[in-house]
């Protein structure tokens, strides 16, 4: 599943660049992360790189966008060949 982040974002930033799709953006208050680009980094490293940096340890599995192991992989192999 695509991973969120939650209102205790101070929008440090740090995320940002981690993200290999590009995922993670600057919003007005929180950083946010686009669900249809995040693979929680599968394809890429064995975890998800935004987690490893957050300081706040505010992002966590979005409930609204559930998905298997093999559904991240599909979107991986989509990304990568655009």
């Amino acid at each position: 599943m695509a991973l969120l982040i939650t209102h205790e974002c101070i929008c440090c930033d740090i995320c940002v660049p981690e993200c290999p799709n590009e995922a993670i953006t600057l919003g007005k208050k929180v950083c946010e992360i686009d669900p249809d680009k995040c693979t929680e980094c599968v394809g890429h490293y064995p975890e998800p790189q935004c987690k490893q940096v957050c300081p706040m340890d505010c992002i966590v599995s979005d409930p609204a966008h559930r998905e298997t192991p093999e559904q991240l992989m599909d979107k991986f192999n989509r990304l990568q060949k655009k």
